[in-house]
């Protein structure tokens, strides 16, 4: 079961990615296409993070990770919800290996195991200046993580089907930097956690896939 879903996850991200459209869904309010940002002269930064997919047996289903970042981690992204994955290094070959050397770093993982599917679309974050480009990779087995103190509060384990169960989207009041004032955003309420922003918006784009084979 696995095997056939990771094959269907393959041909819906080589056939069309959902793009913008499907990312504007969980996005506040007032969020512009990246080339908008962009058109004025700005230069991002390159980073990427993995959506890693690994199966769970009994009883079946397929997961994911994010992790909780520390609250006293200084930057934009302190205390937010994410998947893991940082800032290109000149030492990586490309982006793919940026967000697999991340992961490694972060959760533990063994970078070799990973098998990667596609990049998902590239998403700007206008209060960091960051262009992250989204990975989805896979793992035949349960991986053993082990968390980086420095990087990660907490490890989330979700099930993929959790992003498109209704009941798990609602909305919430948050800070929102780049306006410097809360207003009210989408967002996914999943096991405890509030996950907003940039990665509701690429899990708002995964969530369009998964719907496309369910």
């Amino acid at each position: 079961m696995f095997e056939k879903f990771v094959e269907k996850i393959s041909e819906e991200i080589k056939a069309g990615l959902p793009g913008f459209s499907a990312q504007k869904l969980m996005a506040p309010l007032g969020r512009k296409p990246p080339l908008e940002y962009l058109k004025e002269g700005v230069i991002p930064k390159k980073s990427a993070v993995l959506i890693l997919l690994y199966p769970q047996v009994e009883p079946f289903s397929v997961r994911t990770v994010l992790i909780l970042r520390p609250e006293n981690e200084g930057g934009n992204h302190a205390g937010q919800v994410s998947f893991p994955g940082g800032g290109f290094d000149e030492s990586d070959k490309d982006l793919s290996e940026t967000a697999l050397r991340e992961a490694e770093e972060e959760i533990g993982i063994d970078r070799h195991g990973v098998s990667l599917l596609g990049e998902l679309t590239p998403l700007y974050i206008p209060v960091s200046n960051f262009m992250v480009h989204p990975f989805v990779g896979v793992m035949r087995s349960i991986p053993k993580f082990s968390h980086h103190p420095m990087e990660v509060s907490k490890i989330l384990e979700v099930d993929v089907h959790d992003f498109i169960a209704g009941a798990n989207i609602g909305s919430a009041d948050k800070f929102l930097k780049v306006l410097n004032s809360k207003m009210e955003v989408p967002c996914y309420k999943i096991n405890g956690e509030i996950i907003w922003g940039a990665t509701a918006m690429m899990i708002s784009e995964f969530s369009e896939i998964l719907r496309r084979i369910k």
